[in-house]
């Protein structure tokens, strides 16, 4: 059912993620559309935690999971092709924002986010955003990560699907 050949779509970088079940989520979204999940340290978590690999089902062996000492390590490891901050401070949309294959999408920690001297190094057009009414805080950080993943594979023509 799975190709584990299956060329890279995106990244998702996961800067000091903190809830298991959120990780767990998004390996598993990583198995269904062919991204690439990195973990920047420290993480709220052990990798074997009962919690993520619980929300992850068996789709671990599906996807690709690498750690990183910090954001630096992955930028010259990885060397992606360009990046994309999520942040409720951002002010482009995602829906406004013609993404490429190989593009990687960083969402902070869950309970604080990315930090503000990150986005401001990012630029403007490098943080992006999900619509929601004025009033809202944030969505989940897995259903932000599936969100914007199917945005963009949808942009990319679902290059890779069935």
């Amino acid at each position: 059912m799975f190709n584990n050949e299956v060329k890279i779509m995106f990244d998702i970088v996961l800067f000091e993620p903190e809830i298991p079940p959120n990780t767990g989520n998004i390996i598993r979204l990583c198995a269904n559309t062919g991204c690439q999940l990195h973990l920047i340290e420290p993480l709220g978590f052990e990798l074997d935690d009962k919690r993520l690999r619980r929300a992850g089902l068996d789709y671990d062996e599906y996807a690709s999971v690498k750690t990183y000492a910090n954001l630096e390590d992955y930028m010259a490891r990885a060397k992606p092709a360009r990046v994309f901050a999520l942040s409720t401070h951002g002010v482009k949309s995602v829906y406004d924002t013609a993404f490429k294959e190989g593009d990687a999408f960083l969402f902070g920690p869950e309970t604080r986010g990315l930090p503000k001297s990150l986005l401001s190094d990012m630029g403007k057009d490098n943080v992006l955003r999900i619509p929601m009414k004025p009033q809202s805080r944030s969505l989940n950080l897995s259903n932000t990560a599936s969100i914007l993943v199917f945005e963009a594979w949808r942009q990319c023509g679902f290059a890779g699907s069935s």
